[in-house]
C-alpha cells in the first residue's frame, strides 16, 4: 500500500465512509496521515482540589465496584462506574456507552477524561485513557469533523494508515532543507502531530507542519511560474514603439512616474519571448484603465488582437465609449461583445474577430464563450480580476496562441496574501494618485446623527449631482437588525422622492433589471441609486458626489474603501458619508481609520490586522488557497521563508532533476502543476 492509495483500501472504510471521508477532502491513504489535528486536549491527570467546576479533567484511580448500566428512556442509558481517587470516592457516568462496561472490573485501577461537577463530587466520562493493561496517553488529538464523521474514526483511521505506512512513507521536503531549518521527517511529522506526548513535542511537529504546507504550496506557484515562462510556451509581441509614444502624446494629461514605470513593465514583458502572467494592482482612481489602454494599442502595432474582460456590462460599455474616443484618430478597430449583443451585430462581430478584422474587443465573460473565436489574439487583459475564477482566465488565455496576460484588480493586496494570492504573477503596482483627482471627504455619523447626512445630500442634489446610498442587507433579517435595502429605498422616496428620481438595485434582481439601471444612473436619468454592494464595482459616475454607506461597521476596510472609489471622478468636490454605531473598541477604530485615511494599501494591511484575510475581496471572491494548518497571516514568517526556500531550490534546478528531489517532483506532478519534462 502507498500513500496514494484510495482511503477506501483501510480497514473498515466501504462506499458510505469513503463518501463521508471525501465531505472533508480526504481521499487517499496520505489524505488520512496528513489530516492532522488543531488542538490537543490535556490529559495529564489532576488532583480534585485543583479542578474547577464544570471543568474537563483526567482522574486516576481504584475501581470500588462492579459498574452498572441503567435505562432511562427510548434508546438511552448510562453506566456508572464508583472509582476511589485518593480518600474520595467519585461516581463517573458515561451516557449510551454500555459496551465500556467490560473495561471496568473492581480492584482495577483505570485513568478516566470528563468534564467535572465539583458540587455533585462527580464526572460525565468522556473517554477511558487507561486500565491496568494500558498506558495513558498524556495529550488527546482533536480534529476538525463534520456531521459525517466522527473524531474516534479519524484517530482510528490514522493509527491504521500509520501501521500500515511506517517505514515507507517519503520525505517530500528535501534532505537539505531539513537539515538546515531543523525540521521533521514527514514520518516523525505525523507521529508527532497526532500523537503527541508533551506539549512541547506537539508544538516541535507542528511548526515544520506550518513550513511543509507553506512549501509544497510555493513550490507549486514555481512550476507554475517556471511552465509559463519558457519561450515556447509565450509569444513576443514586437510593437512599434513610436506609435505607441504618438498614442501617449495625444492625452489631455501628462503620465504620473508610478503609471510610465508599469507601462514599461508590462511592454517589456510583450516584448520578450516568453509568457506574460503580470498582475497591475492600483489604488481606486489610480489611472489603471489608460495603462491598460496604451498596452492593448502596443499589442495592435505589432499586429496582434486584444481583448478587455470586464464584469458587467455597464463597465464593458463604458470602456468601448472611452476607448472609441481615444482612439478615434488611429486605424484601430473596436467592437463590444456582452450578452445582450445579438443578431446581425453579434454575427458581424463574431466574423470579424475570428477574420481578424478587429482589433480591440471589450466584453463580459462573452468574450469566453465557444462561439467566440479569434485570428491572432496576443494580449488579453482581465479587470477587476477577483471577479473571475481560474478556470476562466485560462478559458480566455487558451482562445488565442497562449496570449499574454495582464490582470488588473482595484483592491490594494498587502503583501501578505499577494505571496500567497498572486504568487505565479509578477506584480506592477500603480502607487501614486493623477494630479487634480478630487479629495474625497469621509465622515462617520451615528444613527442619530442621520440629519447631518440628509442635509448634507440635498445640497448636492440641489447642485444637480447623483448619489450612492449603499446598504449591506437585501431584504429583512430577524436575526440582523440592520437598515436594508428595501426599507432604505422608502426612507429615502420619503425624504427625496418629490424632488429627486430615486432607484432601488440589488443582487436579487435579474441582470437585464440590474443593467438597465446601471445605465439610467450612469446616464442621469437617476439621481439617488439605492443599493446593496453590487456597485462596488462596474459603473462609472463622474457626477456622483455622494457615497452613503449604511451600517458601514458591517464592511471590511477594503471595501468601504472600494465603494468611496465611486464617487470623486468628476470635477466636483465629493463626499463619502459613513452610517454605523460600532459595538466595539474595534469597529470604533475602524470608522476611525476611514475617516483619516485614503491610502488603500494602508486600510488593506488595517483590515488584515484587525479582521483577517476574508475581508480583503469578500466572501470566497478571494482565491486565497486553504491551508489545513498554516495560517498566512499568523504565520507570515514562515511563509515568507518558505517563499524564498521554494524560489531558491527552483532558481538552482528548475525541472527539480536532482535524485533528491523525486519525492517533490512526484508530488508536484500529482498536483498536475507540472508540464512538459516535469510530467
Amino acid at each position: 500500500m502507498g500513500l496514494t492509495d484510495p482511503a477506501s483500501t483501510l480497514p473498515g472504510v466501504g462506499p458510505k465512509r469513503a463518501e463521508a471521508l471525501a465531505s472533508l477532502d480526504i481521499h487517499t491513504v496520505g489524505d488520512v496521515l496528513f489530516y492532522f489535528p488543531f488542538r490537543y486536549d490535556d490529559l495529564q491527570v489532576k488532583s480534585l482540589d485543583e479542578a474547577a467546576d464544570q471543568e474537563k479533567i483526567t482522574i486516576k484511580g481504584i475501581v470500588v465496584a462492579d459498574p452498572v448500566v441503567s435505562r432511562f428512556g427510548p434508546r438511552k442509558n448510562r453506566l456508572n462506574v464508583r472509582v476511589q481517587v485518593d480518600r474520595a470516592v467519585v461516581m463517573v457516568t458515561f451516557f449510551n456507552q454500555p459496551w465500556l462496561k467490560d473495561k471496568f472490573t473492581q480492584g482495577m485501577e483505570a485513568a478516566i477524561y470528563g468534564k467535572w461537577d465539583a458540587k455533585r463530587h462527580s464526572m460525565t466520562g468522556m473517554k477511558v485513557l487507561a486500565t491496568q493493561t494500558e498506558d495513558a496517553p498524556s495529550m488527546a488529538a482533536i480534529y476538525p469533523a463534520n456531521k459525517n464523521i466522527r473524531q474516534s474514526t479519524l484517530a482510528e483511521l490514522a493509527k491504521a494508515a500509520f501501521a500500515k505506512e511506517q517505514g515507507h512513507i517519503p520525505d517530500i521536503i528535501p534532505q537539505v532543507i531539513r537539515e538546515k531549518l531543523r525540521l521533521h521527517s514527514d514520518e516523525q511529522l505525523i507521529q508527532g502531530m497526532h500523537w503527541p506526548k508533551t506539549p512541547a513535542e506537539a508544538k516541535a511537529a507542528r511548526r515544520t507542519a506550518i513550513f511543509r504546507e507553506f512549501f509544497l504550496f510555493e513550490c507549486q506557484i514555481q512550476s507554475l511560474r517556471e511552465d509559463s515562462q519558457l519561450a515556447a510556451n509565450g509569444l513576443a509581441i514586437p510593437f512599434d514603439n513610436q506609435q505607441v509614444r504618438g498614442l501617449i502624446k495625444t492625452l489631455p494629461f501628462a503620465l504620473t512616474t508610478a503609471q510610465k514605470r508599469v507601462v514599461n513593465e508590462i511592454c517589456a514583458d510583450m516584448r520578450s519571448p516568453k509568457h506574460m502572467n503580470r498582475l497591475l494592482q492600483g489604488d481606486v482612481g489610480s489611472g489603471k484603465t489608460i495603462v491598460a489602454a496604451i498596452a492593448l494599442y502596443a499589442a495592435v502595432t505589432a499586429r496582434f488582437q486584444a481583448a478587455l474582460m470586464v464584469p458587467t456590462e455597464v463597465l464593458a460599455e463604458q470602456h468601448f465609449a472611452k476607448l472609441t474616443k481615444l482612439f478615434a484618430d488611429f486605424p484601430v478597430k473596436l467592437a463590444l461583445l456582452t450578452g445582450t449583443t445579438k443578431g446581425k451585430q453579434r454575427k458581424a462581430t463574431l466574423e470579424g474577430l475570428a477574420s481578424g478584422d478587429i482589433d480591440i474587443v471589450i466584453g463580459t465573460h462573452a468574450l469566453i464563450q465557444k462561439a467566440v473565436d479569434y485570428a491572432n489574439l496576443g494580449l488579453a487583459i482581465i479587470d477587476e480580476q477577483h471577479r473571475f475564477g481560474v478556470k476562466q482566465r485560462q478559458i480566455l488565455q487558451d482562445k488565442g496562441l497562449k496570449p499574454d496576460l495582464l490582470a488588473m484588480t482595484a483592491t490594494p493586496i498587502p503583501r501578505t496574501l499577494a505571496i500567497t494570492t498572486y504568487g505565479e504573477m509578477d506584480v506592477s503596482t500603480i502607487d501614486e494618485l493623477p494630479a487634480g483627482r478630487q479629495p474625497i471627504t469621509t465622515t462617520w455619523v451615528r444613527h442619530n446623527q442621520m440629519r447631518e447626512a440628509l442635509q448634507r445630500m440635498q445640497q448636492e442634489l440641489n447642485a444637480h449631482h447623483q448619489i450612492f446610498a449603499i446598504t449591506p442587507l437585501i431584504a429583512e433579517s430577524e436575526k440582523i437588525d440592520l437598515q436594508n435595502a428595501e426599507q432604505l429605498y422608502a426612507d429615502m422616496q420619503k425624504v427625496f422622492g418629490k424632488a429627486a428620481k430615486v432607484a432601488l438595485l440589488h443582487g436579487q434582481m435579474k441582470a437585464d433589471e440590474k443593467d438597465a439601471i446601471m445605465r439610467a444612473f450612469s446616464d442621469g436619468e437617476i439621481d439617488l441609486l439605492v443599493s446593496t454592494t453590487v456597485v462596488e464595482v462596474g459603473v462609472d459616475v463622474p457626477n456622483a458626489t455622494v457615497m452613503l454607506i449604511m451600517d458601514a461597521d458591517r464592511f471590511g476596510l477594503a471595501q468601504l474603501h472600494q465603494l468611496r472609489g465611486r464617487v470623486g471622478r468628476g470635477k466636483s468636490a465629493a463626499y463619502c458619508i459613513l452610517v454605523a454605531d460600532p459595538k466595539n473598541d474595534m469597529g470604533v477604530e475602524r470608522m476611525q481609520t476611514m475617516v483619516t485615511t485614503t491610502d488603500g494599501f494602508k486600510l488593506a494591511e488595517k483590515d488584515l490586522e484587525l479582521r483577517g484575510s476574508g475581508d480583503i475581496f469578500g466572501d470566497k471572491q478571494s482565491g486565497l488557497p486553504e491551508f489545513r494548518v498554516a495560517d498566512p497571516v499568523a504565520d507570515f514568517a514562515t511563509l515568507s521563508a518558505a517563499q524564498q526556500v521554494a524560489a531558491s531550490l527552483f532558481k538552482t534546478d528548475p525541472s527539480l532533476s536532482a535524485p533528491e528531489f523525486a519525492p517533490l517532483r512526484a508530488y508536484l506532478a500529482r498536483q498536475q502543476q507540472l508540464v512538459g519534462t516535469l510530467d
